[in-house]
């Protein structure tokens, strides 16, 4: 199921896909959880990651091809035709800049990749779902370039390494994205402005590269914003009131053990 993004359908690419015959499935989402019990009871291999990047193509290419007998000649022949557009589309498409992020799409690890190969100094990446063997060769991957993978992220997680790293720019969920701006740090929603975009490919190197290089451009902006307007509206002060709210500390910490009586009890009614 190739559901990250579109694949320029070159000649090369026809023949290698024509030479799989439909003996190989290429997981590229990891929701597809179900679909791989399948696959393997009927006895087909199963390739993770996908055609993204560089590397990524270069990589994937071979693995498909292995696993369906593929011969070495049609593999290069791919690979040539291929891999140096992607190469020219990355360079001519830099990205500078510290970036975490976090999704519940499936397909953060791959975005995280393609980030790295344009540049990006991507520090973090939570996704929501858990590691599974499809997966590996993308974290390995990302891993050794120093990036944090963090499975069945929280959203105090996501927030936490935001905290921690400072980035340029924070790619996330809508609380995510939220929380950064009120950091004054540059964020988009994933899922609108990122996993939306083409990933794979020749059409996916450099697809990233506008709206984060413009994103991170907007630093100043925020920074312009949060000096002119202080920490009005912030914290039990935010919305518009026709007088100043007071500060209520102990209607706080009512609320807080109420949580935890209800936390406690839930508890309690699994362990029957």
């Amino acid at each position: 199921g190739l559901a990250a993004g579109p694949v320029v359908p070159t000649r090369e690419w026809r023949e290698l896909y024509a030479a799989l015959d439909c003996t190989v499935a290429a997981a590229i989402h990891p929701f597809y959880v179900a679909s791989f019990r399948e696959f393997e009871a009927a006895g087909r291999p199963i390739v993770g990651s996908a055609p993204v990047g560089y590397e990524g193509t270069a990589a994937w290419l071979e693995n498909i091809g292995r696993a369906a007998n593929v011969s070495s000649e049609l593999i290069d022949a791919t690979k040539n035709r291929i891999l140096p557009a992607i190469r020219g589309a990355l360079s001519a498409m830099p990205i500078k800049g510290r970036i975490t992020m976090s999704g519940y799409e499936g397909s953060e690890l791959l975005v995280a990749r393609l980030l790295v190969e344009s540049g990006a100094d991507v520090r973090y990446v939570g996704t929501a779902c858990p590691r599974t063997p499809y997966s590996e060769t993308d974290r390995e991957w990302l891993e050794a370039k120093g990036v944090h993978i963090q499975y069945r992220a929280s959203l105090e997680q996501d927030c936490a390494a935001m905290e921690e790293f400072q980035p340029d720019l924070a790619i996330g969920t809508t609380p995510v994205v939220q929380k950064a701006k009120e950091l004054t740090i540059p964020a988009l929603y994933f899922t609108n402005l990122i996993s939306a975009r083409p990933l794979m490919g020749p059409a996916g190197a450099g697809s990233l590269a506008q709206v984060v290089n413009a994103a991170i451009g907007n630093k100043t902006r925020f920074d312009e914003m949060k000096e002119f307007f202080g920490d009005v509206g912030s914290g039990y002060r935010a919305g518009v009131w026709e007088d100043v709210p007071q500060d209520k500390p102990e209607f706080r910490e009512h609320y807080k053990r109420h949580i935890a009586k209800l936390n406690r009890a839930r508890k309690a009614e699994e362990m029957v």
